[in-house]
């Protein structure tokens, strides 16, 4: 098994970046078995307690099936695991699978425009006040990747449904490598500036179906930049 990354002080944190990173290399398909404990944790160079902590933990978040006096088996992850799936991808993996931010993109278009319109309902005036310093914005990249993460992060608070805000958080390191890319492009902040500005007005307003309409078509427009981005169309 190969160590992907940087090395975690925690031993446990340490063996399931491991344990994800020979999964996803296919070295341990879905539906295979692990190792027993003591191959594993001599593989590992940790403790057999160790090691149980940190196949405990991926049990938990949907990686493996650990049934007493059986081998733990590897799940299709998948369709078997949960949110924290995506965190651990995101956390421990450099290299993101095939399409995964293709789909993450798409996941985006499902759910911004509604957070985005309930924000607006519940509590327009806090939108605006996170929407108004939109004019001062510069060209750094990394500015817009900044504000544009708060100002989603607000949405999903001011939705006043938390769980749009932790599907947004289990997404947090990846949004940051790839926001950092994706705003150097000058087609693409200016095209955010312009959503920012235009949904202030909405919220303005207080239209907030308009305002759905509005997320829905610059979420969709971003993908297919983000796509000609990867080809390098664009800079």
């Amino acid at each position: 098994m190969q160590n992907h990354g940087k090395k975690y002080t925690s031993p446990v944190i340490h063996a399931e970046q491991i344990l994800i990173n020979a999964i996803l290399d296919n070295e341990y398909p879905p539906g295979s078995m692990l190792p027993n404990e003591r191959t594993l944790a001599r593989e590992l160079s940790i403790t057999r307690p160790t090691l149980r902590e940190a196949l405990k933990r991926m049990e938990r978040d949907g990686w493996l099936c650990i049934r007493h006096g059986k081998p733990t088996t590897v799940n299709h992850f998948w369709t078997q695991g949960g949110l924290n799936v995506l965190s651990g991808i995101t956390q421990f993996r450099e290299k993101l699978p095939s399409n995964f931010i293709y789909y993450l993109l798409e996941v985006r278009i499902a759910v911004a425009p509604h957070y985005t319109s309930m924000a607006i309902q519940e509590n327009g005036a806090k939108v605006l006040e996170s929407l108004s310093s939109t004019d001062y914005l510069d060209q750094d990249p990394h500015e817009f990747a900044r504000f544009d993460w708060d100002l989603h992060h607000n949405l999903t608070v001011y939705s006043n449904n938390p769980v749009y805000t932790l599907i947004l958080n289990g997404f947090k390191n990846t949004y940051f490598q790839l926001a950092g890319f994706y705003f150097q492009s000058h087609q693409a902040r200016e095209k955010s500036r312009v959503f920012y500005q235009n949904l202030r007005q909405l919220a303005e307003q207080g239209n907030y179906l308009q305002a759905k309409e509005l997320t829905e078509t610059t979420m969709r427009e971003s993908l297919e930049l983000w796509e000609e981005i990867e080809q390098g169309e664009f800079l």
